[in-house]
């Protein structure tokens, strides 16, 4: 029996030097072309951008919320509206980060943020542009005003509410026409994100007239009031349009998957923003009005108070869910700010109600909505800083690991 010899391949010979001018590769780091990164502190800060996207202008609105709808909470505790102005100021300063950060963004990322403008899970969020910017105008005026005075608080709440209302109504516009021409939402993958767009017009609404006793009498206050109960309209029938759609959604289909379940808070959104708009547009009809004109806070009541009890039914919902979801394994994402400012909504719509009817009971609840704001608002604070400082938040979606190379055998 012959036993077969191996053939030894011989060693490949030396590669001779370069004679070209081009350098060699070389594994060692040299003085010239170190292995750090070299790129620029700005190139560096624009890639940290990359994947930030509109929902960053929740955590705006839900800390200006903290601020408003505590100022208007009953009783003057010492001290209550110092912590409310400060809140204020840190939504105010969190509002030009995140449009400088935005800004970067579209710079340096055009192509994510035109894909951000196309995906139907994105889009909806760029109604969060104008609820932050309306939200932080108003709080100016509400609270805001104690620390920087009413001469910069009221131009400052003017530009705010007229950019964030232009910006509201663009979006209601614009993110529909590209559900119904670019985007295909099948009737399973509804989610309340779509209200988004559609709520920022009646934050105008609601916002709006605190501004009219600071125009001139006539026609410039009757021409914001009734702008701003357009808004109302508008905002209004376009949620009566898009909720059955969420509610078939969650009896035909079951619950929401667990990293959208945060997102049912945000039916609130409309409830609440529009019992206080209705209590808001009540307060301001006899500074626009005449007398004799039969809009006033008995007309508030009449839609605020049953708003509210499904609000109240809604919440209670919402929160079973989430729970839910929280048992079987829900990790926090920017998606938990959706328990703030729907939240805050109520808050101030109750106490609009309390305003109105002088009922203990809806302070009682304004008191009770608050504590649950203050809790949700705190645990999404920490929970964003803390993914701020590791990175986690503002890195991409994770892709599956690549495949390693093929296995290669040496023969001897």
């Amino acid at each position: 029996m012959v036993t077969p010899v191996r053939r030894v391949l011989p060693s490949p010979p030396a590669t001779p030097a370069r004679s070209t001018d081009a350098p060699a590769p070389s594994t060692a780091p040299t003085s010239s072309a170190p292995l750090s990164p070299t790129l620029p502190d700005p190139a560096l800060r624009a890639a940290s951008f990359r994947h930030l996207g509109p929902q960053w202008y929740a955590p705006v609105m839900g800390t200006a919320i903290v601020a408003t709808a505590g100022a208007g909470l009953p009783g003057d505790l010492l001290g209550v509206r110092a912590v409310c102005a400060a809140v204020w100021a840190l939504a105010l300063l969190a509002l030009v980060a995140v449009l400088g950060a935005r800004a970067l963004h579209w710079r340096h990322h055009r192509d994510q943020a035109r894909a951000h403008l196309l995906d139907p899970t994105v889009a909806p969020f760029y109604g969060c542009l104008s609820m932050a910017l309306l939200a932080v105008g108003g709080g100016a005026l509400i609270v805001g005003r104690d620390g920087i005075g009413i001469r910069v608080a009221l131009p400052l709440d003017a530009v705010l509410f007229g950019a964030g209302t232009l910006v509201g109504v663009g979006a209601a516009v614009v993110v529909p026409y590209l559900l119904i021409v670019r985007h295909r939402v099948e009737p399973g993958r509804v989610t309340p994100v779509l209200l988004l767009p559609l709520v920022a017009p009646m934050v105008s609404a609601a916002l709006g007239p605190l501004l009219v006793p600071y125009l001139p009498p006539g026609q410039a206050r009757q021409t914001l009031l009734f702008g701003c109960l357009a808004l109302f309209g508008l905002s209004l029938l376009a949620t009566l349009l898009v909720l059955p759609l969420v509610v078939a959604r969650l009896v035909t289909a079951g619950p929401l998957p667990l990293a959208v379940t945060p997102s049912l808070f945000l039916v609130l959104g409309p409830l609440g923003q529009s019992t206080t708009a209705a209590g808001n547009l009540a307060d301001a009809a006899p500074t626009a009005l005449p007398a004799s004109t039969p809009y006033g806070p008995a007309l508030a009541v009449l839609y605020g108070v049953p708003v509210m009890g499904f609000a109240l039914l809604w919440l209670a919902l919402a929160g079973a869910l989430a729970v839910r979801a929280r048992r079987r394994g829900m990790g926090f994402s920017m998606a938990w700010w959706a328990f703030t400012f729907p939240v805050g909504t109520c808050v101030t719509g109750a106490e609009g109600l309390a305003r109105h009817t002088g009922l203990v009971a809806f302070d009682v609840l304004a008191v009770a909505l608050y504590a649950l704001l203050l809790a949700a608002w705190a645990t999404a604070a920490v929970r964003t800083v803390r993914g701020l400082v590791s990175g986690e938040l503002l890195a991409g979606p994770r892709r599956a690991p690549a495949a390693p190379p093929p296995a290669t055998a040496r023969t001897r």
